[in-house]
């Protein structure tokens, strides 16, 4: 656990007791700090009680006594409209920061890779920790990921912090001045939280933070969004900047074509390795996040054919396009993470004959940009509070069932996959929507799949690592 006895003896107020707020509230704790804890659920609040975390009511408590308040990123502080404890902060003068920003105050002397997007963030920010950890580096990754960043291990000069950045985190991350810093796409998501999509965009942006030379940006250019956010930073001319793209070339950075890695960074445009040879890197998307996480480790001093080698070995990330079987010929994929039609666009792009579970808790704008993908489909599945929008959405344009639950849309889609034969067959839950309507989060969701993948009766293949 990271030491913050910089705390020691001081009122600190904590709000939200998830898994990122009730590991700040144990560090400060633990380094002497006078926590102030507090959580809107009685049975988040009973959680920390019983790990003798000291609970303080924040809506009544005296606010000119503590100077921060560290906020699980969840909890709104501005948009659309700020938590009644976050205005009383704010009103008394309180900065209002979160767990990330305690790390970095900690950790000054270690390196920090920063990694941010709407989506293949984690792919991204695990393939870098993946090729840090094998080129013999110390690091530790999480962040948005995985495990919570005051639980990391505390890290000398040297050592790096490979940290998933959501747009929460960025807003309340002050004294990280990233290293390495990934962008990799922008799309809308999170709009009410952000008062639009420039707010939205000014967040991902704060990944670049104070950078200057020799520190790099690494920015995704196959969306609209970010092709200015990299003119903008090339224009200003203040860190190395390094445009990377899945799609085609692009001049003095790293790049996809035809499926081979390239790294024009030197001028030279080698030819790296063939990422369509790499079943965990599927699809135009993780081979934009294969080109990111190579620029960067590139740009943090890794050799390129150490980290070409890396790639090759990468073992993937669970929900996230992960084959869970191959049954009777029929591939079951698992693309929980998938939350909304941007990610879910990416997965149905890989497959022809795509047998498509769907839906949950609809985000704004539900299938818009889908469309192109439709062909693709050879039935969908619609499960959960989307689905009568869902189908709807669809109505005259691929064939669907209304399934209402998972478990009967395993079973419909691979009744389905079966009696069609069409080679090539994928029943892919990929669902463009949040879990939270029938599931806890999305990793729930996933397991849920592939618990009921897992029952399915009928022939094995081995499946490819």
């Amino acid at each position: 656990m990271i030491d913050l006895s910089f705390f020691s003896g001081i009122p600190v107020a904590v709000l939200g007791l998830g898994r990122s707020g009730l590991s700040a509230a144990r560090a400060l704790h633990a380094s002497g700090a006078e926590v102030w804890a507090w959580d809107d659920n009685e049975d988040q609040r009973a959680a920390a009680r019983a790990k003798d975390i000291p609970l303080v009511d924040l809506n009544t408590c005296n606010w000119r006594e503590p100077t921060t308040l560290v906020i699980s990123p969840g909890i709104p502080h501005t948009h659309p409209a700020p938590h009644p404890i976050a205005a009383l902060a704010r009103k008394h003068n309180v900065e209002i920061i979160g767990d990330i920003e305690l790390l970095a105050r900690a950790q000054r002397n270690a390196q920090f890779i920063g990694i941010t997007g709407t989506n293949g963030k984690s792919t991204t920010t695990s393939l870098i920790g993946h090729i840090f950890e094998l080129a013999g580096r110390e690091v530790a990754v999480g962040g948005n990921l995985g495990m919570p960043a005051l639980e990391l291990e505390s890290l000398d000069t040297g050592g790096a912090y490979v940290l998933e950045m959501s747009s929460y985190q960025l807003e309340i991350t002050f004294s990280i001045t990233f290293d390495v810093a990934v962008l990799l796409n922008v799309s809308p998501d999170h709009l009410d939280r952000h008062g639009g999509l420039e707010g939205y965009i000014a967040a991902k942006r704060q990944i670049f933070h104070r950078q200057t030379r020799p520190r790099t940006a690494v920015v995704g250019v196959d969306d609209d969004v970010c092709r200015r956010i990299f003119d903008d930073l090339r224009a200003a001319d203040e860190q190395a900047v390094v445009p990377v793209s899945g799609h085609g070339r692009c001049d003095g950075g790293v790049f996809v074509v035809d499926g081979v890695l390239h790294d024009d960074t030197d001028g030279q445009a080698l030819a790296v390795t063939d990422l369509r040879e790499i079943a965990t890197l599927p699809g135009a998307h993780n081979w934009q996040n294969a080109a990111a996480a190579y620029a960067a480790c590139k740009a943090a001093g890794i050799e390129p054919p150490v980290i070409a080698a890396c790639l090759r070995s990468f073992p993937g990330l669970a929900h996230r396009q992960e084959l869970i079987a191959i049954i009777d010929g029929v591939a079951y994929i698992n693309d929980s993470k998938a939350t909304n039609a941007d990610a879910a666009g990416k997965a149905l792009s890989c497959y022809g004959q795509i047998y498509w579970i769907a839906g949950g808790q609809a985000k704004q704008g539900g299938l818009a940009g889908l469309e192109p993908h439709y062909p693709r489909i050879a039935h969908a599945f619609l499960i959960g509070e989307s689905e009568a929008g869902f189908a709807e959405a669809l109505n005259g344009k691929a064939a669907l069932s209304r399934c209402g639950t998972l478990a009967q849309a395993v079973a419909a889609a691979r009744e389905l996959a079966l009696a069609e034969g069409k080679a090539g067959a994928v029943v892919l839950l990929s669902p463009a929507c949040a879990s939270f309507d029938q599931f806890t989060d999305f990793e729930a969701r996933g397991e849920a799949f592939r618990a009921l993948v897992e029952e399915l009766p009928g022939e094995r293949e081995d499946v490819p690592l």
